[in-house]
């Protein structure tokens, strides 16, 4: 990308950009997972991540056939956005002194980066859908599902164990209250209750 110059002239342009895009962001997490694997306390966390990791080696090889099937060769662009997200997961958790503290932190930052990846490919995808890209949406679709999977796991990992470890308490904070704000909705013991 030039200063003075749009070097995004087409969709196509657009597709290979963001594809270029998604490629380097793999990649720089395929080098900033060990950190945290190693960082995480919770052996549940770090399989899970680690698990993930060998998914994101295996993502980086389906965008390569990715752009083998568009005729163009694999490289990347910077993406500040990851670059952004990976220096605050190192900022955020070597702030963090409680390691139990430290696994939420993980599980967080984690999740950042794992939406803006499932934002990447479902856009990647609806592209790819609208210029005939049809032979890479599979391999677009099977990145988003894992990446989806590891942001449910990440999830339930959090909401069952991390987080009540690193509250301190052995039930969620909310439920010795009765009552919590959770995706715009009031949970109750009974069940939940519409705003």
């Amino acid at each position: 990308m030039g200063l003075f110059t749009k070097d995004i002239k087409s969709m196509k342009d657009l597709f290979l950009h963001t594809l270029q895009d998604v490629y380097y962001a793999e990649n720089q997490i395929v080098k900033a997972l060990p950190k945290l694997i190693d960082q995480a306390t919770n052996r549940e966390l770090a399989a899970g991540l680690r698990n993930h990791l060998h998914e994101t080696e295996n993502q980086v090889k389906r965008l390569e056939q990715v752009f083998e099937k568009i005729g163009e060769s694999p490289r990347g662009v910077d993406c500040p956005a990851i670059d952004g997200l990976i220096k605050e997961a190192d900022g955020v958790t070597g702030e963090v002194d409680d390691k139990k503290v430290l696994d939420a932190a993980i599980i967080g930052s984690a999740q950042a980066v794992e939406h803006y990846e499932i934002s990447r490919y479902g856009t990647l995808i609806a592209w790819a859908e609208e210029l005939g890209h049809n032979e890479v949406t599979r391999l677009l679709n099977a990145n988003l599902r894992e990446e989806k999977a590891a942001d449910r796991t990440l999830n339930t990992l959090a909401e069952n164990k991390v987080n009540r470890r690193a509250t301190g308490y052995r039930t969620a904070a909310a439920r010795s209250s009765g009552t919590s704000k959770r995706s715009g909705a009031v949970k109750k013991r009974s069940g939940r209750v519409k705003r």
